[in-house]
């Protein structure tokens, strides 16, 4: 598991105009610490320092330690903003996260065998890929960085849903939580060109031999 530890300075002046200055002339990113049961914070923190971990695709599900002088908050990365135009960080906002509560956070889903699995490799079909990430509840001792899902036996024409995955131990799908009506699709290898057409006429041929 990675650390990501970042370091923080609580930012007073409040506004807009506050905002652009800092990112401006002082390179900072400013944002916010909420939740549990203090005072929500506001805070800024290096541009160069948080774009660099927004690379890492874990950085996006996982705790997150936030240095501020002498103290520290354990967060979770809730909300980014980002420059429509230019690759600037606009604003962040990090909710805080006790080991006792469980949190919602939404987990890459990273497809295996896709490539060697019966539906591509014997039976000539695509991966169509409807969600790459899934919204899980979990303490945050039990929250993973990513959800494997093994597509090796998954066959052309085939659509796998969330209550196919199997999720690791102590970790809820919010979706599944609300109801079997909520149980989305989140692959599905579609059939290549001209094998629904075959299978149609397969089956006409069937029935007419059986007459």
């Amino acid at each position: 598991m990675t650390d990501y530890t970042l370091k923080a300075e609580v930012r007073d002046n409040m506004g807009k105009g506050a905002s652009r200055r800092l990112r401006r002339l002082e390179g900072q990113v400013p944002a916010i610490v909420y939740g549990g049961d203090k005072e929500p914070l506001t805070i800024s923190l290096p541009h160069k320092d948080l774009s660099r971990a927004l690379e890492d695709e874990a950085f996006y599900s996982h705790i997150i330690t936030i240095k501020i002088g002498r103290k520290s908050e354990k967060v979770i990365l809730k909300d980014l903003q980002r420059h429509p135009a230019k690759p600037i960080i606009v604003h962040a906002d990090f909710l805080r996260v006790s080991a006792k509560e469980k949190i919602n956070v939404k987990v890459p889903l990273h497809f295996l065998n896709a490539e060697s699995s019966k539906g591509v490799k014997l039976e000539g079909g695509s991966v169509i890929t409807q969600l790459n990430e899934l919204e899980v509840s979990t303490l945050p001792k039990d929250l993973p960085e990513f959800i494997e899902v093994d597509l090796q036996e998954v066959g052309a024409g085939d659509t796998l849903h969330i209550s196919d995955v199997v999720l690791p131990k102590g970790v809820e799908s919010v979706a599944l939580s609300h109801g079997s009506d909520h149980d989305l699709a989140i692959l599905t290898i579609k059939k290549p060109k001209g094998a629904a057409a075959d299978d149609s006429a397969e089956a006409e041929g069937e029935e007419d031999a059986a007459e």
